[in-house]
């Protein structure tokens, strides 16, 4: 895995989007992230455009079990995974994002991202705290 490259300094107001795995990298992508815990179904390794694959940063598989990408447990299931983030190895994670220059895009093979982790995620590193 490549780290994302550190920050020289904190920033309250990250530059943070969430696309799908599959998008094409554009110029303003910046540092491209993989936030799923598995692998994306049909993606061979060596096609994924991304900079860095940070797996602990995904809710725990009971979590995503749970949810099953039902938008009416959307708002419970934001609410138990900021919980996660603030627990090892997930933290760690997290903070790993948060030291990231530049622009971030968080990928997903999830095909819903407004009802997705990674957008939770990317809320939480905008407002730099969960």
């Amino acid at each position: 895995m490549v780290s994302p490259e550190p920050r020289t300094a904190p920033s309250s107001s990250m530059t943070v989007r969430v696309k799908r795995v599959r998008e094409e990298r554009r110029d303003d992508d910046g540092t491209r992230v993989l936030v799923d815990r598995l692998w994306p179904r049909g993606l061979a390794k060596a096609d994924a455009d991304h900079d860095a694959w940070l797996r602990d940063v995904a809710p725990s598989p009971e979590l995503r079990r749970w949810f099953g990408h039902d938008p009416a447990r959307y708002d419970e299931f934001a609410r138990r995974y900021r919980a996660e983030l603030e627990a090892e190895p997930a933290a760690s994670a997290l903070a790993t994002l948060r030291d990231t220059a530049g622009p971030l895009t968080l990928l997903t093979a999830t095909r819903d991202t407004e009802h997705s982790h990674a957008r939770v995620l990317a809320e939480v590193l905008r407002a730099g705290s969960t």
